[in-house]
């Protein structure tokens, strides 16, 4: 399945160019160019790694929507915000629906702050689910997606070994291993995650 159109620059700072007025940047983060072409700003909490308010001034311009969190009004007053389970449509081509990212027993991602996954619906009906900062857990394991994005460094998250098999029970057509090699995780994570991984699934590598 062609993927050409998501791009991570490093971490879990995504970029899903899906058509004009449709340029979609997830966690924006460690960016070296300013290319202020972003049509909409997706934030999945409030760690440095994912809401960088200097990496969002790059990509930001005078159109720029922007989707968070309930609990970052104050991050991002102009935001629309979120609660797992909602629904919005911060552009006429994208559909975005906020599902839970949060740790089963780690302290990091308590389940209480509300944080978010996104899966993204294009105007041509492709569906991208960005996993967040997450575990494996059983609310988003029905979740239906052409292209998951999860994250597999461990410590913080999912290791390379839980995301194959949360991966696997998902089922999309295409698994992007992300978050790791860089602030958390191996540059081996990815390998390691792809080895596990149902052969009928297509692994792509953007790190």
């Amino acid at each position: 399945m062609h993927t050409d159109f998501i791009t991570i620059n490093a971490h879990s700072s995504i970029r899903i160019d899906a058509g004009p007025g449709a340029v979609c940047y997830v966690d924006p983060y460690l960016l070296e160019d300013t290319p202020h072409d972003a049509d909409l700003v997706l934030v999945t909490h409030s760690h440095h790694d994912h809401y960088s308010p200097e990496d969002i001034a790059r990509v930001a311009c005078e159109r720029t929507r922007f989707v968070a969190p309930r609990g970052m009004e104050r991050e991002l007053p102009d935001a629309l915000f979120v609660s797992p389970g909602e629904t919005v449509c911060p552009l006429p081509s994208l559909s975005i629906e906020a599902v839970p990212a949060y740790n089963k027993l780690k302290p990091f991602h308590p389940r209480k702050n509300g944080w978010v996954g996104y899966v993204i619906t294009t105007h041509d009906g492709v569906v991208v689910y960005v996993a967040g900062d997450t575990d494996d857990i059983l609310e988003n394991r029905s979740i239906a997606c052409d292209i998951a994005l999860v994250p597999v460094g461990g410590t913080y998250t999912m290791t390379a070994s839980e995301a194959a098999k949360f991966v696997n029970e998902l089922q999309p057509k295409v698994a992007i291993p992300e978050h790791y090699g860089s602030v958390v995780g191996s540059e081996d994570d990815g390998a390691a995650f792809a080895a596990r991984v149902d052969p009928s699934i297509e692994v792509v590598f953007k790190l």
